[in-house]
């Protein structure tokens, strides 16, 4: 009976560089399985969070599995808040638009018609 083998984060990753580097779909394959374990199970939770700190994890992580986040976010850890864009202070605020479409430009002329009126009955 063989022994089944440990998962270890040098070897997914070595995996993953082998598929980014050759091609390879049966090493890519592994290595999805072996990151879905850890990201699926609590137990390797942390494991797996140290693991995403790789590019390639990460691109297999938002593409494939996505877990990262929702596994931070049951653990209670904080998202770094994005700082609001800076408001602009200067001039009065901008006024919402009315309807929908295109809104004419002030002070265009308007085109004349090409086909005259009829001129009564």
């Amino acid at each position: 009976m063989t022994r089944p083998s440990r998962v270890s984060r040098a070897r997914i990753v070595s995996q993953l560089k082998l598929a980014a580097r050759k091609g390879d779909r049966a090493a890519l394959t592994l290595a999805t399985e072996e990151m879905k374990t850890w990201a699926y199970s609590p137990r390797y939770w942390e494991k797996y969070l140290e693991l995403l700190s790789h590019p390639l994890a990460r691109l297999v992580d938002l593409t494939v599995i996505k877990q990262g986040e929702r596994i931070a976010r049951q653990k209670g850890w904080p998202k770094p808040k994005r700082e609001s864009p800076k408001r602009r202070a200067v001039g009065p605020p901008a006024r919402p638009r009315a309807g929908r479409g295109r809104a004419r430009r002030p002070g265009a002329p308007i085109q004349p018609s090409l086909f005259p009126e009829p001129a009564g009955p």
